[in-house]
């Protein structure tokens, strides 16, 4: 049986006009039949091609404002008639219902009315009714009938009728027809998530993916859905890869929390900090960074809160990194920074970041809010008789935010703004501080008057002897174990300040 078809005739009715007039041109051309409505069948007689309305068809008008148009049987069954059915064939002779062979539709801009701020008058409108109905009819209808459901197909329909002088294939019709329930799964899914106060039921529908390179490793295969143009302009390097997308997210998170502070500059390694301190200025605060491991740092990823200027991008050149991201740079500096062949560049723009975080778990997915709480000088109770001083205060709420960036169980130290040492992700709070300890040590940093930050209670004294024998002064945590009182004791024996945030920051 012969699958391809030639399109005879066409129902046009579309909200964005944008780069339809060559595709009705082409239409007429071949000698299809144009049925349309309102503002299109409008746009149509302005190009002086002839359009047959809908209303002639249907022998009734538009009603309700322009609610309804198109719902009617007569455009439906032109629609929907199977054109190998003999029933459906001679029904069609029987109520004079006219074969419509291509549907193209635009729906209303619901999500960008939604993303306006509009009234809620203004978005339930934009609830495209007939136009939802048209896609699911045509793509239903697949072997007969080809949907062209956005305007982002247009240019493929205009190189299909071109090339192919009107006529589809079975495979062109099916692709169009997918294409098309993922428009109308895309914006069932908006709709309701604007209706939607039910935490437990999640949908999510993401339009833009991306296939990368590969997954964490060459053998998996790997996709990003979202928008990362919104989030950065990328002025330089190689495509970004799974791991860096990871390792970005990572940087992105972390300088968050020192959007509004001094000049920072963070360097991280598989999602964790190895790396950052606030100065004066940008160029010493990547130094002071870079000197908290520069081992690590080797292939890393640099993260500044503020622009990178000449003087930084100089030195940022000397080390190997794969990405560098900044809210600006002076021109120089990316030129500078450009001599490396495959360094990844990136401008960050300001993007308000999903409040929910999703990740895949057994046979399902595990949906939580974003932690959105910085621990700030309000939230501390200090619970030990000797209070911290406020170079002390500073450095604690310092270490608390990179501490709740950090892989549990986490450990921090931080000095006069420098992050000094951490333990990340270590099965035990022990070897989290251990680990910290020695990483000090091998880069020669002196722990005495440093800080320590946990991610969760202590619960037993251990953790604040030992920071206390390698030159802690000072001690955040949460707080809630019922042992706290056996840390607390050991801090006062010792004049060790401890104070309470209240919060846990784990990050699994």
């Amino acid at each position: 049986m012969n699958t391809t078809k030639t399109i005879q005739s066409a129902l046009i009715s579309v909200f964005s006009k944008e780069g339809l007039e060559p595709i009705v041109r082409k239409l007429h051309a071949q000698n299809v039949t144009l049925y349309s409505t309102g503002g299109t069948e409008d746009f149509i007689k302005n190009l002086g091609i002839p359009v047959v309305p809908v209303e002639d068809v249907t022998s009734y008008p538009s009603i309700l404002g322009g609610r309804v148009k198109t719902l009617h049987p007569k455009v439906f069954g032109g629609i929907l008639n199977r054109q190998d059915n003999d029933s459906d064939v001679q029904q069609m002779q029987e109520f004079n219902i006219p074969q419509i062979d291509l549907v193209i539709v635009d729906l209303y801009p619901f999500e960008k009315t939604v993303a306006s701020g509009a009234s809620e008058e203004d978005i339930i409108e934009k609830i495209d009714i007939g136009g939802i109905s048209l896609i699911r009819a045509a793509a239903k209808n697949f072997k007969d009938t080809v949907i062209v459901a956005s305007v982002d197909e247009y240019s493929l329909l205009l190189d299909l009728i071109t090339d192919q002088n009107g006529a589809t294939t079975l495979s062109d019709r099916k692709l169009l027809a997918t294409k098309a329930f993922h428009v109308s799964s895309h914006y069932d899914t908006a709709i309701f998530n604007y209706f939607n106060t039910d935490e437990t039921i999640y949908k999510q529908s993401i339009a833009n993916g991306q296939v990368l390179r590969y997954g964490e490793n060459p053998h998996q295969k790997g996709f990003f859905f979202g928008d990362f143009d919104a989030m950065f302009k990328k002025v330089h390097g190689k495509e970004l890869s799974y791991n860096n997308l990871l390792d970005v997210d990572a940087a992105v998170n972390l300088i968050n929390e020192f959007k509004n502070d001094g000049p920072t500059f963070a360097i991280l390694k598989h999602n964790n900090a190895c790396g950052l301190a606030t100065r004066n200025t940008i160029s010493e605060a990547y130094l002071a960074a870079l000197a908290c491991d520069p081992t690590s740092a080797f292939g890393g990823v640099l993260i500044s809160n503020t622009k990178i200027d000449v003087a930084t991008a100089a030195e940022i050149n000397k080390l190997f990194c794969e990405v560098v991201i900044a809210p600006e740079y002076d021109t120089e500096a990316t030129a500078i920074l450009q001599e490396k062949k495959n360094r990844i560049i990136l401008v960050q723009n300001e993007v308000a970041l999903p409040q929910k975080q999703v990740r895949t778990c057994l046979n399902g997915i595990l949906v939580q809010e974003r932690n959105n709480i910085t621990d700030n000088k309000e939230d501390l109770r200090t619970v030990t008789t000797i209070a911290p001083t406020e170079q002390e205060v500073q450095d604690l709420l310092f270490a608390s935010k990179i501490c709740k960036n950090t892989k549990s169980n986490t450990i921090v130290f931080a000095k006069n703004g420098t992050l000094i040492a951490s333990g990340t992700g270590q099965t035990s709070r022990v070897d989290a501080l251990l680990q910290a300890i020695e990483k000090a040590n091998n880069f020669h940093f002196d722990l005495h008057g440093a800080v320590m930050a946990s991610d969760a209670f202590f619960p037993f004294p251990d953790c604040v002897q030992i920071a206390k024998e390698a030159g802690v002064t000072a001690v955040i945590q949460p707080g809630g174990s019922i042992k706290d009182e056996l840390s607390i004791n050991y801090c006062n024996e010792n004049k060790v300040a401890m104070v309470f945030t209240g919060t846990r920051h784990f990050k699994h």
